[in-house]
């Protein structure tokens, strides 16, 4: 009876497989990051490159889509308010 009552204490591990499996999960985990520190750093390099070869900084272009956004807004706004269609509707 004294061996079922051990049986039943619950699982049995040993620490050494365990211990094993925890520095493999860690150098695992530094590999991950050393992979996501070269690729991150590759693609804040060619964005950047690709910023610099644009025409237009993209804060210009942003900027233009802001006004046009307001305009546009405004015009939907008045013509809401107004009581008036923006175009003709339905014709052809």
């Amino acid at each position: 009876m004294a061996n079922d009552a051990k049986r039943s204490a619950g699982p049995q591990f040993s620490a050494g497989v365990l211990m094993t499996s925890a520095v493999l999960v860690g150098v695992g985990a530094v590999f991950a990051m050393a992979g996501l520190a070269v690729g991150g750093s590759h693609v804040v390099l060619a964005t950047r490159r690709w910023v610099k070869q644009m025409d237009v900084p993209p804060s210009e272009v942003a900027k233009a889509k802001w006004a046009q956004a307001k305009a546009a807004a405004g015009a939907g706004a008045t013509a809401w308010q107004g009581g008036r269609p923006a175009g003709p509707a339905g014709v052809s």
